[in-house]
């Protein structure tokens, strides 16, 4: 796979930078959060070459890549900085699209997934100490084994500080500052007058008011609750204090405001909602312990393809800080991460088409060992009988392990490599049971997928049936499409443009017009497909399939509409020379921006060749301009 190839490529379907408020990735995915999603192209992206499918849930436009998507992320962002592209109005826009629940999900999710690496690393180094002590290779009494055991619990007791860090960037604050408030709360100073107070019963007072004589090493909620205070508290003062003092005042007033705050008031708070938390959980697992892991090893797959599984992390980790034993996220997970692998590798045994055999192999090996998304995207939801596969194997394993009471002693990726995990206490019960809930999701999700099978020629025939009924999925056409000037002007080459995005062909390809009227017509008939509120971009499809942008000037979406005039509406149909857009040439020029006008073939790789008949020349509206084929 080309990386920057394929970054450029994704970028182009997913409507171009201006399009991008925020993007992040996961293990297998780019997560998107776009302004308008209705203008990203998820059938182009689908059939470039690398990508395993394309989901859009949670307000978030996930394209799935497999274990090469840090590698394309990297080479998107060397494309844009997409940090500098959010705006207040397009993040109001896509709270609303979610929702409440949508939104906390997702805030969940954005704070959680950078911690998992460390918390994964040592938790896995906790599970590879308990068998290292099992095996009698370590003694618990040895100087290696505690300074093993300290390097196992650091994410862990750290936890304040790294969520800290995690949470300012969410909110957008000073991710430093945020962590001196992490540090707050697990100072051994601080952590010295709470265990005091306690021995004594004479209490622990700030200012006179009583603070709560509370534990915040390795909390969660606390944390998180204290930092997204700090966001507004910060942003305020920022208001308030000129700018040549803000360096200096900006976290002396935030630290004064919200450490008191924190301590006094949101961090008890957060302690308290983690304790009900925790004795629901406690409830569950007294009255129903094989409701919680039989339900996330069902349906797991579906909260994954939501993101809401991350909103089972902060359980787990808390019931692992807590009780350092986790029946609520690891169990189910791990049985239904490997009831997926199973059940692609089913796919991959029935199968006779050599090259799904090989992409369920693939990715069925993968899934077994944590990494499910590639499975999922690329197996289970294109043929549905796979997943229903997957879910009733991890639903049965996942039964099989709450009737044992079975649960994880250290935070680890679910999935086969994560068994060790499992290993704790006296013995080795749990583990053999973990390893035993395992082989049953194994064994049931792969026999449900091997009897229904997959038909392969499903996809094939539903693919043509959209293209058919489209007319916009043609690949390498060989017909030719003409199309006309959109404006009267001075044609010059894509490279000349003063906009990187634009230059370096990031967002299509074509040529630009210099011009010389307000007026822009429709270049070919088709149907416009966006037309943006400040009316200084208009993207349309032509009956052939052939998406064109045309991007009136440089930076003019500043203007906010201003000195333009839209003369059709999103989704009308247009015949070719219809007048689309009229703007005022000589306004926008005194407002200090220019007008060269970019006219691009959005889905260009689906084109052996766009010709540009008239570089370097004056041209009117309606002759031709470009030809494609």
């Amino acid at each position: 796979m080309d990386y920057r190839e394929t970054a450029m490529g994704i970028l182009d379907k997913v409507g171009g930078k201006d399009n991008v408020i925020s993007v992040g990735h996961c293990a297998t995915r780019l997560r998107f959060v776009l302004k308008q999603e209705e203008r990203a192209n998820a059938d182009g992206i689908k059939q470039m070459k690398g990508i395993i499918g394309v989901v859009s849930k949670g307000g978030q436009f996930q394209v799935v890549i497999g274990g090469e998507v840090t590698d394309v992320f990297r080479e998107l962002m060397k494309l844009a900085d997409f940090e500098t592209s959010q705006d207040s109005d397009s993040k109001e826009e896509t709270k609303e699209k979610k929702g409440i629940i949508g939104g906390a999900l997702e805030t969940i999710a954005g704070i959680f997934f950078p911690t998992i690496a460390s918390l994964t690393g040592c938790g896995m180094l906790q599970a590879l100490l308990a068998l290292l002590v099992f095996l009698k290779v370590v003694d618990t009494s040895s100087q290696t084994y505690m300074m093993l055991k300290l390097m196992g619990d650091a994410a862990f007791y750290f936890l304040p500080i790294i969520l800290a860090v995690s949470a300012a960037k969410k909110f957008r604050c000073n991710e430093y500052l945020a962590a001196a408030v992490g540090g707050i709360l697990i100072h051994p100073n601080f952590i010295s007058l709470v265990n005091t107070a306690k021995e004594t019963g004479e209490g622990l007072y700030f200012a006179g008011l009583p603070v709560n004589l509370a534990n915040y090493a390795s909390s969660v909620i606390p944390i998180i609750l204290i930092v997204w205070f700090m966001s507004y508290i910060e942003r305020g003062v920022e208001k308030i204090v000129p700018k040549s003092l803000r360096m200096i005042l900006v976290p002396l007033f935030t630290l004064v405001i919200v450490g008191p705050a924190g301590i006094l008031l949101i961090g008890p708070i957060g302690n308290i909602a983690g304790g009900y938390l925790g004795a629901f959980i406690d409830w569950l697992n007294h009255t129903a312990p094989w409701l919680v892991p039989m339900l996330v090893g069902t349906f797991t797959p579906l909260m994954v393809m939501c993101g809401m599984h991350y909103g089972l992390i902060p359980l787990g980790v808390s019931m692992l800080a807590s009780t350092g034993y986790d029946t609520v996220a690891g169990p189910g997970m791990l049985v239904s991460n490997i009831a997926q692998g199973a059940a692609s590798l089913g796919v991959a045994f029935r199968a006779k088409n050599k090259e799904l055999k090989s992409l369920a192999s693939s990715v069925g090996v993968t899934a077994v060992c944590g990494i499910t998304e590639p499975a999922m995207y690329g197996i289970s939801l294109r043929y549905k009988k796979p997943l229903y596969a997957a879910m009733i194997g991890g639903g049965v394993g996942g039964l099989f392990l709450g009737i044992f009471g079975v649960g994880r002693y250290a935070q680890a990726a679910p999935g086969l490599l994560a068994l060790p995990s499992y290993i704790g206490g006296d013995s080795l019960r749990v583990f053999y049971l973990a390893c035993i809930g395992s082989a049953i999701a194994f064994v049931v999700s792969f026999a449900v997928s091997f009897i229904l099978g997959v038909d392969e020629g499903e996809e094939k025939k539903d693919n043509e049936e959209e293209k058919q009924d489209a007319g916009t999925e043609m690949r390498k056409s060989e017909k030719e499409i003409t199309l006309l000037s959109p404006l009267s002007g001075k044609v010059i080459p894509l490279e000349e443009v003063n906009d990187p995005a634009f230059s370096q062909g990031i967002l299509g390809k074509g040529c630009a017009v210099v011009p010389e009227e307000g007026n822009v017509y429709a270049p070919a008939s088709g149907k416009i497909v966006s037309l943006f509120p400040t009316k200084h971009a208009i993207g349309m499809v032509t009956r052939e399939g052939c998406e064109i942008l045309i991007h009136i000037g440089m930076d003019t979406v500043n203007l906010q509409g201003q000195y333009f005039t839209s003369h059709v509406e999103q989704g009308q149909n247009v015949e070719e020379g219809d007048l689309l857009i009229s703007f005022d040439k000589k306004s926008i020029e005194n407002a200090g921006y220019d007008v060269t006008t970019p006219v691009l073939v959005s889905n260009y790789a689906d084109y052996n060749a766009i010709e540009t008949i008239a570089v370097s020349q004056t041209i009117k509206a309606k002759d031709q301009l470009m030809r494609i084929r």
